[in-house]
């Protein structure tokens, strides 16, 4: 297998909002270097990045998917990832080690929710990135309003090519670096032939090129100088501005193309080749030493051994693969490395290079560079590997909070260990999807990005682990509380032979703040009830807070006092004034006007414009309060607070009414009482599944 210098590796993140061609391009790129025979089909099933059942049979990708090819003598990895927001763990894992991302933006609807998704996480990483307006080949494309759109939402977009005939029939591109059109043959082969721009778009290209390269001087001083100098720049100078530019993100190139007709690929990957990030130009990477440290780990491959695990994934017959990043040094089967993360270490076997499911075993892996390695025993998502001399740590992966829920039971008995056991499995390796086992709730609760996330996660535990689950509505985490004082006393007292039992405890609880909890005091006086026995009687009183006295739902924000009773010389003991504060403290809670408390959630959504009046009404008729909007761009972002027991399903019903143009995101706000009407209701239900 060939070595290449880390400055001659090129490691590319393909993202976008779902369904604008993504895996089309990955597999034109592929095909138009030679890494495959055809030029795959997404409607066919036969594209070399989406390779599961899954993914086959419902058309989308699922996972990230690594590719590799080799284009002027550089390497580059392409890493595709869903556009999905089901699946935007897959896009946070990939884009955390790529050094630039092509955003595929839409020829003809323009920018969309899941483009800014995308953008917000390249923020995050700090990621270099390029647009390519894809679908130009589609009636109504209008690459002019899609750059128009570009430069007002992205100040530093600027166009390095032009389509000569958007719109059905497209094939020629002209380019703004070169000025010369390029023609690309109908028949999907990639191949070109190169003529000069015509006179009707020459005026258009010469104003869009001194756009271009203003954009480019302005990223360096030294070649701003020259260009005020001269009033144009050599090659050279473009070279070096350029990779500069795009690399400081002060350049956000704007390319062109078709996927499917394979339109575009080979100038994509020229640009890439020519001007992309490498990962010399991201070095040096942060990390902690093993004191806790912060330190600089700079891209060398005769550096000591660093690497990131990206993503871990299992594949039939073949097991575990960790997808790798190595940032500095050099990996060989048989090494023995150490995982930071989990302080363990780990014996290294074959390593792969990959193509989708193709595996081709490679020697070594070196800093820069991207592969899998098979079945190490306690490596998983987000963890770093390490020479065992010099050890250090990378910053995991931050998955987003799941949206949606799930409660799940076993549809044979028996089954419950090897359904956590499963479970657990997938969660390392999609740590975007939680499941838990919620004491308050007494359910299981499976929660992920999504409807979709969720069913497939569900899919594999049975494919794999061969149980499947019923699903159902989770509960809900109500809470009792009380909006008035109470005084009650009670009396145990137990005469059954032998030892009895004694204990008579006077009890006053009133009402705290909101989201105070719960406060217990002692005002005896006199020594009517002993100190001793206080403690028996908060516990008892702890029992109730957990089981609630109304629909079994936890009690909060109660304060209870103990201001009297009476104890028995021989028969007062522990268990009986654990009983007598239980009791008593249920009948003061019956008394004092209990009501049911109901978890709030803040909601934010992000939607195009003409969505915002069905998104507003379908959040009103779900007992939600809107509590704020504001532009983002084309989209609007509005803000609201909602019951969880109305968010059941809200994923599903927002995608629909969108056609999948909004996500959302949401978190707990505060406990608010449940509507009068509805309190009657739940308590009912709640007793009946008592």
């Amino acid at each position: 297998m060939k070595e290449y210098d880390p400055q001659d590796i090129r490691n590319v993140g393909l993202v976008s909002h779902q369904s604008i061609g993504k895996t089309s391009l990955a597999e034109a790129i592929l095909f138009t270097a030679g890494i495959t025979t055809r030029l795959g089909r997404v409607e066919d099933g036969t594209t070399t990045a989406d390779y599961s059942p899954d993914e086959i049979s419902r058309k989308i990708s699922i996972s990230a998917s690594l590719m590799n090819l080799e284009w002027n003598k550089k390497k580059i990895n392409l890493i595709d990832m869903p556009g999905y927001n089901d699946f935007v763990g897959e896009v946070k894992c990939g884009l955390r080690v790529t050094d630039s991302a092509v955003v595929l933006i839409n020829g003809v609807e323009g920018i969309e929710v899941g483009t800014g998704l995308a953008i917000e996480i390249l923020d995050s990483y700090n990621c270099p990135r390029m647009f390519f307006v894809n679908l130009l080949d589609r009636d109504r494309a209008n690459f002019d309003k899609v750059l128009d759109d570009l430069k007002k939402a992205y100040t530093n977009a600027v166009a390095v090519q032009l389509p000569v005939n958007a719109g059905e029939g497209f094939n020629s591109i002209i380019d703004l670096l070169t000025m010369k059109k390029v023609t690309y043959q109908d028949d999907g082969s990639g191949k070109t032939t190169v003529s000069d721009i015509p006179g009707e778009l020459k005026e258009k290209a010469e104003a869009l090129r001194m756009e271009l390269i203003e954009k480019i001087a302005e990223s360096d001083d030294t070649i701003l100088e020259k260009y005020f100098e001269a009033g144009e720049l050599s090659d050279e100078d473009i070279v070096i501005g350029l990779t500069a530019g795009i690399a400081n993100g002060t350049v956000l190139p704007v390319l062109c193309g078709s996927a499917t007709k394979n339109i575009g690929a080979s100038l994509l990957l020229d640009f890439i080749a020519n001007y992309g990030p490498s990962p010399k130009t991201r070095s040096p990477i942060a990390a902690k030493d093993d004191k806790g440290n912060d330190i600089q780990v700079t891209t060398d491959v005769k550096g000591s051994f660093t690497a990131l695990a990206f993503k871990t994934f299992s594949e039939m017959h073949v097991g575990e693969l960790s997808l790798i990043r190595v940032y500095s040094g050099c990996l060989k089967s048989g090494d023995e490395v150490y995982n930071t993360s989990r302080n363990v270490s780990e014996k290294i076997g074959q390593i792969y290079s990959l193509n989708g499911k193709n595996r081709a075993e490679i020697g070594v892996l070196c800093a820069g560079d991207i592969g899998a390695l098979v079945k190490l025993r306690d490596t998983h998502t987000g963890n770093t590997l390490c020479d065992k001399k010099k050890k250090i740590l990378f910053q995991g992966i931050e998955f987003p909070v799941p949206v949606v829920d799930v409660a799940v039971t076993p549809k044979s008995k028996g089954d419950e260990e090897k359904i956590s056991n499963g479970f657990h499995t997938i969660h390392e390796i999609d740590p975007s999807f939680i499941v838990r086992n919620d004491p308050e709730l007494r359910q299981t609760i499976v929660s992920g990005q999504g409807e979709l996330h969720l069913n497939i996660i569900i899919q594999r535990l049975k494919e794999r682990f061969g149980v499947d689950v019923t699903q159902k509505k989770p509960r809900i985490p109500y809470r009792e509380t009380i909006t008035a004082k109470a005084d009650e006393k009670y009396r145990h007292k137990k005469q059954s032979g032998g030892a009895g039992q004694f204990a008579e405890v006077w009890m006053r609880i009133e009402p705290l703040a909101r989201g105070e909890g719960f406060a217990f005091a002692s005002a005896v006086v006199g020594g009517a009830i002993s100190s001793s026995f206080i403690p028996s009687i908060e516990k008892g009183v702890k029992q109730v807070l957990e089981e609630g006295a109304v629909a079994g739902y936890r009690i909060v924000d109660v304060k209870a006092i103990v201001y009297d009773g009476k104890e028995h010389p021989v028969d007062s003991k522990d268990i009986a004034f654990q009983i007598a504060g239980r009791e008593v403290f249920k009948m003061a809670i019956k008394n004092a006007r209990p009501i049911l408390l109901e978890p709030i959630y803040q909601i934010e959504v992000k939607c195009p414009e003409d969505n915002m009046g069905d998104v507003m009404g379908d959040l009103s008729s779900r007992r939600g309060r809107i509590s704020g909007m504001e532009s983002q761009g084309r989209f609007q972002v509005v803000k609201a607070l909602i019951p969880l027991a109305e968010l059941h399903n809200y994923a599903t019903t927002l995608r629909s009414m969108t056609q999948g143009r909004a996500t959302y995101t949401r978190q707990l706000s505060h406990y608010d009482p449940v509507p009068k009407e509805l309190e009657a209701k739940i308590i009912q239900e709640s007793k009946q599944e008592s």
